[in-house]
Formats: structure tokens, sequence, C-alpha cells
């Protein structure tokens, strides 16, 4: 039988408990023997295969004694992450492309500090530009926008 939406719940019960038991008989195993293994009583095993109520812990070890509890991943599959969990997960994703660097670019890239002179301090560090606009290395420039070379 197929287990359905409309169904009651004690048809439901009664065909997973039918179908325990065809698994348990399939395995050559005696109720005795599953109500053992899986540490709950025999009347346990008997309710369960007769389609009455247990308790859920009840129904997890016997799952378990019959190798059967990885088929539960099956009935209720983990929830999907949110797309605000996904992006999370994944980190930042490239956006753009760029051509590989060579070695000159990458030398030529090296960034440090120079030292002020004595006496600069307190002087405003800016981008002086040549006669044609072009940045130059930076300098110092006091208040009135001459640089000290």
């Amino acid at each position: 039988m197929r287990i359905e939406a409309q169904n009651s719940d004690e048809t439901v019960l009664r065909e997973l408990g039918s179908r325990l038991a065809r698994t348990r008989l399939e395995r050559n195993v005696s109720q005795q023997q599953l109500a053992r293994e899986a540490g709950v009583a025999k009347a346990t095993v008997e309710r369960v295969e007769g389609g009455r109520e247990v308790r859920l812990t009840s129904l997890v070890r016997i799952l378990r004694a019959l190798g059967q509890l990885d088929a539960l991943n099956l009935l209720i599959p983990e929830p999907l992450p949110s797309p605000i969990e996904r992006m999370r997960l994944q980190g930042r994703r490239r956006q753009r492309a760029r051509q590989p660097r060579s070695q000159d670019q990458i030398k030529g890239d090296t960034w440090h500090w120079q030292e002020i002179e004595p006496g600069a301090e307190g002087r405003t560090v800016s981008l002086a530009q040549d006669q044609e606009g072009t940045p130059s290395p930076w300098q110092v420039v006091d208040e009135q926008g001459v640089g000290d070379s």
C-alpha cells in the first residue's frame, strides 16, 4: 500500500508497522531478538508492528537495529540553506577578470614610506604635478604650496 496524505493516522501507522515487520522477517530476526538489539521491550516491537502508537525514541532504536535509520534522510531531507545563508557560505565571488601582471609590473608596484626631513613635521604632504599636469613623486609642500626638494 502507498502512504498518501489522505490516509488516516491509523492507516499510516499500520502500514509502517507492516513494513517494519516485513523488513525484520527478511533479515530472519525474531521480535525478541530485535527487541534485545534495539534495547526495547518485546511488547514495544509488537506495538510498532501492529500499528499502535509508541515513543519516537523506541521507533528510532528499532530502525537503528534493523539498519534502516539512514532511510530517515530520504523521508525528511535536510532543509536547504536560505539564499542569504548560501551567499555567506560561498564568500566573495569574483566579479571582474584581470590580466596577469608581469614581474616588471609587480616589482614597480612596491610602495614604501619616505622619511620626512627634519623640520617638515606639521607640513602638508600632497601629490605634486609637473608643468604638463602629470603626477610626480610625493614631496613635502608648505602652506603656500611651495615644495621642499
